[in-house]
């Protein structure tokens, strides 16, 4: 019986979560399956990867054949490096010592990329909403700016009015003075 570990799609129309899991490749997509490995939601950014490593890599040494996209998912949870790491244990190249070692090293390299990327991510969404909320504020100053009673302009130019003369024959007479 040939063995695929691959997606299994659950979820809503427009908001998919998935399954990993280890199928018979005769199996419908969303049918039977012989294990669950474990989740991805890629609603979220970065994605959500929850994977029983172990597991998959128990599938993998058994002649499982991972999709292209549930092999990516592996390669990013390090299931495929451990799977390699286990083979050069079983060949004598490494001890299981090395091969933990290894596999650790690199899990926290990979944790300081994802956290990183997450740190940015909140770093610009923080920035984007205090530039929004400074260009909101110059809007609003704008606007209140515009809508300032005109009242004062006018109090001026009855000022101006009371002190010119009233008629053209008075204006004549004070300027033959």
């Amino acid at each position: 019986m040939p063995v695929k570990i691959r997606l299994q799609r659950h979820g809503k129309k427009g908001k998919p979560f998935y399954w990993v899991v280890a199928a018979d490749s005769r199996a419908k997509r969303d049918g039977k399956y012989l294990e669950k490995i474990g989740t991805y939601n890629p609603n979220t950014n970065p994605a959500v990867i929850d994977l029983d490593v172990d597991c998959a890599v128990k599938w993998l040494q058994n002649g499982a054949q991972p999709t292209d996209t549930a092999k990516a998912i592996l390669s990013y949870k390090g299931a495929l490096l451990k799977n390699h790491l286990a083979g050069g244990v079983r060949k004598g190249a490494l001890t299981e010592e090395q091969a933990e070692a290894k596999f650790t090293a690199w899990l926290e390299e990979k944790g300081g990329k994802v956290t990183a990327k997450e740190e940015g991510l909140t770093k610009s969404q923080a920035d984007a909403k205090a530039k929004a909320l400074a260009a909101e504020k110059a809007v609003n100053e704008a606007r209140i700016e515009a809508a300032k009673p005109v009242v004062e302009e006018v109090v001026e130019e009855v000022v101006a009015e009371e002190a010119a003369p009233e008629t053209i024959d008075e204006a004549a007479a004070k300027a033959a003075e």
